[in-house]
Formats: C-alpha cells, structure tokens, sequence
C-alpha cells in the first residue's frame, strides 16, 4: 500500500511536469490534468494519434514530455478552423486523417530544439516497440494500421525505421504501393502546406478506410479493431456516442445581470420528503416485488462489482505493525531472540496498511417527467450499486429532485398576484426526495427505494439548487472524499422561472453551482440518459436505458470513477 501512495504521488508530479511544459509552450494557462487525462479548461483534449495515448501509472516522464511537445505543435502549426473544415465525415476516414496530421506537425518540430525532436522520436519508436509487442501486428488489420503509420512517419520524418520493421511491413508495403505511391509523395512534399497535405492525407485516408471494410466483409472477426489491444486508441465508442444529442447550453442575460447572483422568488413552499411517505404501504410492496423481479432477470455479479468499485475508491491506510519481518524497523521485543539465535532474520517489524474506503458516494437523479421511461432501470441500477458500494465499504446515498407543481404551481401564482416584478429568479415549488441516506443500511433502503417507481411524482427539474442541496449534504460527512453522480436526461428545465426570466438561467446558474462545489473538493460527475452532458460536467458519460440495463452500463460507471472519460 506504501508503494500505491508512492505511484499516486509520482503520477501526480509527472502530470505537474506536463501541464507546466504545455502552459509554458502555450501560454494557455487552463490545461490541466483528470484522472490520468488532458484538459483544457472543461473540455477533454484529444489523443489526436495513438502514440500520444499516456498510461497513467505505467508511462514515465519521456512519454509526458513528448505529449506536451506534440500537442504543443499542434497548435503551433495546424489551423484548426481549417482542419474542422477538411476533416471527413467517415469515421475510419477520420481517424487516419487525424492521425496523419498529427504525425505532420510533429514532423516539423524546428531544428533548433533538438530535444523536442528526440522527445518526439523516442515516443514513437517505444510505441511502436509496444504495439508489436502487444502482438497486434499478427492480424491483417494490425499490420495494416502499423504499416501506414511506420511508412508516413518515416516519409514525414526522414528518419530509418529499424531493420525487423522493414522487414515486416515490405509485403504491406510493397501491396500499398501502387495505390498510394503518389499521395505518400505528395504529404512528404506539401508537409508545410496544411490544406494541400490534407489533399493527399484524404486520398490514403480513403483508400484505406476502403480496405478496412473490404476486410471486414470477407472476414468481420479479423476485422473487430480492439483499440486497447492494438495501442490503437481510436475511440470508436466516442464516435459512436457522437449520435447522441449534446445538452444545449448558452448564456443567461438575466443571469449576467445580476452579477451572477441566483434569485428564488419564494421558499415557501419548498419541500424534503422522505420518498417512501409519498406512497402508499401496499403498492410500495408491489413496486419492491416487480424490483425484484426485474433484478433477477439482469443477472448481474454483485460480488464482483464490489470488488473492482473498492479497487478504485478505497486508500491506504496505516493500521499497525506487521511483526516477525525479515526487515524493516527493529522489533526491541525481540533482541533476546536475536541473542539466542543470531541466525534468525525475522527481529523486524513493518507498517501494516489496509485499503479503506474513506468516501461517501452521493447519487442525484433527477426525477423529471421525461425520466419516467427509465424509473425502473434507473431503480434497478441504484439496487445493484447501493449493494455492491455498501460491500465495499462505501457509504451511499441516493436522492431526487423534482417539483411539486407543474407550470410554477403556487410560488407562480405569489408572483402574478404581486404584479409580475420582472427577472423574479425561480419559480416553482421545490420537492427534494431521500430515498436513502449514508447511514442506512442497504436492507433497510431496499423498500424506500421502491418508490422511485412511483413516477407520478416526476414533474419539472432545478438541476442547480439540486445539485447545491446534495453537496451540502455531502459537505456535512466525515469521510474524506465526497463525490456526487447526478443522473439525469436534459438540461434544468421549469417553464415557469424560463418564461419570467430567459431560457439560459437555471443552465448558468447549475454550471455556477457545479464550479462552485468542485473547487471545494466535490467530485461532480455526470451520468448521460441518452444525452452527452459535458457542457455542465468535465467528467461524464452517456448510457442508454432505453430497453434493458446492460452490464456495460456499470463498466463505464467504473471507468467514470477512474477518472476516464466515456461519451
């Protein structure tokens, strides 16, 4: 356990190293690292080749340094608003694309920083060490990929690839030869002419994007292109999840008006209720008996869920000595031992650390109307978690927001009768919901969180003031890390307080709240249904739970709490 505080701390200093290289090469001074991974700002920056992808924990400070340096050249000499412009729609089409132009820039690192140029060159070779390695290249797609990279770069570059890989790629080689013989030419000729380079990176791009299919049709299970396995990092489940509808979100006049100071036209008939009071005894067992059921079909490994949620959220504690040690610290109990026997090692004594999960795991779903849908799934989710997090050690809390009315209900009807002051903040009633608290134990949440079926209560949604709420609550545990996973499937939305203020104000007053409580040590993270939230939260993913709940919802889930970005 010693040794893991010792890799985070490492972890951290490289990620420091970088983000100083990157601002002192950019000057943009909010790039930063997350959970292993580039920002800039809230926005993810992209691995825009396979050799800039970092392991966190496993690559050390050559592979950082390559990556600020590259990215670095990036912006120094690709347009991006001519990039965008250029890119192709095909998403095999784009990646190589991507890819080629990054290996472009890279190739114009300047003569006068040669430990640029060898940063550049030593990640890349290691790379390519570690994809062949990796055994990759024994597929018809693996050699593919491998040997238009290695053929580019070595064009780009002018720099020799080692004899083996000559050796390997000269059938690839010598197949791509005809097609591409010209464009692979013309990219080495036009590397300092971004939109004619794009020209001839379009048509290798094409042609290869083509074979790709070609070999997926006459043999699709050669064709499944495992980016980890390959150390390819094409992302197609980001391609995929770009179908998703992204959250709309703009600026609030009103909002900016007041000097960013959230308005609530009255508090009077604000509400927190205990789920399960809002619900009759009898049809709160049914809705349990129909969880049930629903569970049981899923099928779904508790145990081992438990397991991989304590290797993430659980820290190392010291508790104790660990005696009869063949080194460490001298145990003094036993220096007469070593007197009567000077043969015998085990005098010494060692720090004993065990992992403790010292966190509190707050889920927020917002229990809008268009959640209804997805209350079962939802239910059937937070069973699964609430159990599996609790095994592990990790106190859980579930929670809902929504409204006690519809179309402002009774605070609108205080605003009409005092005249319709203008930008009144808003309007609405607010009801907060416990399903369970920290404390309570998983069997006895098990029938309060039956009543997040009941969806007749699922009315509007205040997403800001929800999210204030639930990391208040938060605030208020002992544990030292708190994070929140809000759930929801849209942006804040009340009709009342949009109509009497502007459509952006409940939006800009949630992204004030998650900023807000971020910088006080909250992780805020966002779970997706059916919709990318990114805008509001730098750390999120989307999951669909449009027909049944599928293991991979859980993988990413546990990828989000890594720190890894799914959209």
């Amino acid at each position: 356990m010693g040794d893991m505080q010792q890799r985070s701390r490492h972890q951290q200093q490289l990620e420091e190293l970088c983000v100083a290289m990157l601002r002192a090469a950019t000057g943009l001074a909010q790039w930063h690292f997350e959970g292993g991974r580039l920002y800039d700002g809230q926005r993810p920056v992209p691995a825009y080749a396979p050799h800039l992808r970092i392991n966190p924990g496993v690559d050390a400070l050559p592979a950082y340094r390559a990556l600020a340096d590259s990215l670095a050249l990036r912006l120094r000499f690709s347009d991006p608003v001519l990039h965008q412009g250029l890119v192709p729609a095909d998403p095999i089409e784009r990646w190589i694309f991507e890819w080629l132009e990054q290996l472009r820039v890279e190739s114009l690192a300047p003569e006068d920083l040669p430990g640029v140029r060898d940063n550049l060159e030593q990640r890349y070779r290691a790379w390519s060490a570690e994809f062949l390695g990796s055994g990759s290249t024994e597929t018809s797609l693996g050699i593919l990929m491998f040997a238009l990279s290695q053929i580019v770069w070595s064009r780009l570059t002018s720099l020799e690839l080692p004899r083996p890989v000559q050796d390997l790629l000269e059938p690839t080689r010598a197949a791509l030869a005809p097609a591409l013989g010209s464009a692979l030419a013309g990219i080495r000729r036009c590397r300092h002419d971004q939109a004619q380079f794009a020209i001839h990176a379009m048509d290798i791009a094409r042609d290869i994007a083509q074979r790709v299919q070609s070999e997926y049709e006459d043999e699709p299970s050669s064709s499944t292109v495992r980016p980890g396995a390959f150390g390819l990092w094409l992302d197609f489940e980001q391609e995929e999840s770009e179908s998703a509808a992204v959250v709309q979100t703009g600026e609030s006049a009103v909002f900016e008006a007041s000097r960013r100071h959230y308005r609530i036209f009255t508090k009077r008939y604000d509400e927190e209720r205990y789920a399960p009071d809002l619900v009759r005894e009898a049809l709160l067992h049914e809705y349990r008996q129909r969880l049930d059921r629903r569970i049981a079909q899923q099928g779904i490994n508790v145990q081992r869920l438990s397991s991989s949620l304590r290797a993430i959220l659980a820290q190392p504690q010291r508790d104790g000595w660990r005696f009869g040690q063949e080194e460490g610290v001298i145990d003094g109990r036993r220096l007469a031992q070593l007197v009567s026997s000077p043969a015998e090692r085990r005098v010494f004594r060692q720090d004993q650390y065990l992992p403790v999960a010292d966190t509190t795991l707050g889920f927020l779903i917002d229990c809008s109307g268009s959640m209804k849908p997805y209350a079962e799934l939802l239910a059937v989710m937070m069973d699964v978690l609430m159990r599996a997090l609790e095994q592990a050690g990790v106190a859980t809390e579930i929670l809902g927001f929504t409204t006690s009315a519809w179309n402002g209900g009774r605070a609108r009807q205080d605003w009409v009768s005092q005249g319709r002051p203008a930008a009144p903040g808003r309007l609405n009633e607010l009801r907060r919901l416990v399903f369970k608290e920290a404390q309570t134990p998983w069997r006895r949440a098990r029938y309060p969180l039956a009543a997040l079926l009941k969806t007749d209560l699922f009315r509007e949604g205040i997403d800001g003031e929800a999210v204030e709420w639930a990391c208040q609550r938060l605030l208020g545990r002992n544990e030292t890390r708190r994070i929140l996973v809000v759930i929801s499937d849209g942006c804040p939305m009340d009709s009342a307080t949009n109509q009497a203020n502007d459509a952006f104000y409940l939006d800009n007053h949630l992204k004030a709240v998650i900023g807000g409580y971020g910088r006080q040590g909250i992780d805020i993270i966002g779970v997706g249904v059916g919709l990318d939230m990114s805008p509001y939260y730098s750390r999120s993913v989307v999951v669909d739970l449009s027909e049944r709940l599928e293991n991979q919802v859980f993988e990413e889930f546990l990828e989000l709490l890594k720190g890894r970005h799914r959209r």
